[in-house]
């Protein structure tokens, strides 16, 4: 591995590993984001906790630092590594922030699902997969109310969106962080596949039972 390539990895990390559910929550609420609801930093459970306006800020500044990530990436590519093709170091800054908020050195490698940050990397990298990704999540949305199921299948549905989308040169490492991604987001979300499976998860907009 090329060291420039470091760089990039440790960059993009850094930039998806900013936990911003929990500094939201922190500065504006005096909360530890972790001990409300499901304890998850991401926006879902940031906006069940009662932050509307906090829980909006909280999924565009995640879509916002995975897309500053690959943009960084992209960048980089022609100083650091001219000889790597283009869209394998913005997949390989993909993949780093994903990572960094899944695993956030800060908060004991414990972040959150990764949908949002998703989103934004592939909004860079793949935006057309991206666009129709999140249309997908949107219309499940709508009909079921299940934040979870929408999250499992529009990152499921990325790799093809992306296949059907995506011109020009796909080398293979682009594709295979396509698949890398979208497996950890839905593996992120294996509590609420148990759920579902059982019935038992919760809907949004419905009050909880005890």
């Amino acid at each position: 591995m090329p060291l420039a390539s470091l760089w990039i990895i440790v960059l993009a990390y850094l930039l998806g590993s900013v936990p911003v559910g929990y500094l939201l929550v922190r500065i504006f609420r005096r909360q530890d984001i972790r001990s409300v609801g499901s304890g998850n930093i991401g926006a879902t459970n940031v906006l069940r906790s009662g932050g509307k306006g906090l829980g909006a800020a909280t999924f565009i500044l995640d879509v916002v630092k995975g897309s500053s990530a690959v943009l960084l990436g992209t960048l980089l590519a022609a100083p650091l590594l001219p000889s790597v093709p283009q869209r394998n170091v913005e997949a390989l800054a993909a993949l780093c922030a994903v990572i960094g908020h899944m695993f956030p050195v800060w908060l004991g490698f414990k972040g959150g699902k990764g949908v949002a940050t998703g989103f934004g990397v592939f909004l860079v990298a793949a935006p057309l997969a991206a666009l129709a990704s999140i249309t997908l999540f949107s219309l499940v949305f709508a009909l079921t109310r299940y934040v979870s199921l929408s999250s499992i299948l529009s990152a499921a549905s990325f790799p093809i969106f992306a296949w059907l989308t995506v011109t020009g040169p796909r080398p293979a490492f682009f594709i295979a962080v396509q698949f890398i991604v979208a497996s950890l987001i839905i593996i992120k979300h294996h509590p609420n596949i148990r759920r579902l499976l059982s019935g038992t998860e919760h809907r949004f907009g419905t009050p909880k039972t005890a």
